[in-house]
């Protein structure tokens, strides 16, 4: 499980489902009371972001013509907790997904 906190129109079909059940999977994981704090210490987890992370890619599902029906409902009261550095996720993302990177790449110019 991971945010990649990139611009939702960089991700290709595959990460940008991933990164929207991932956003699920975390809030569920926080409800059950499990320890995340190995994606928080490997900067993998932005627990304040999480609800806007997922408001955000579910308007980029829209946007492209998915369905959907899974909204979250999940309000952060603590202080900010971890930090994903999206410049190192967009390097990771270029080496891992060919997808990915031509969409990438395609943004730029």
């Amino acid at each position: 499980m991971r945010m990649w906190m990139v611009d939702p129109k960089l991700l290709c079909r595959k990460h940008l489902l991933g990164e929207h059940v991932e956003c699920h999977m975390f809030v569920g994981t926080f409800k059950r009371g499990t320890s995340l704090q190995g994606y928080l210490d490997n900067k993998l987890l932005e627990a304040h972001n999480l609800q806007a992370r997922h408001d955000l890619l579910a308007l980029e599902l829209k946007a492209r013509g998915y369905k959907h029906k899974s909204p979250l409902d999940f309000v952060w009261d603590k202080t900010p907790m971890g930090t994903v550095n999206p410049a190192t996720s967009l390097d990771d993302l270029k080496k891992r997904c060919s997808s990915c990177k031509k969409r990438i790449e395609d943004n730029r110019r």
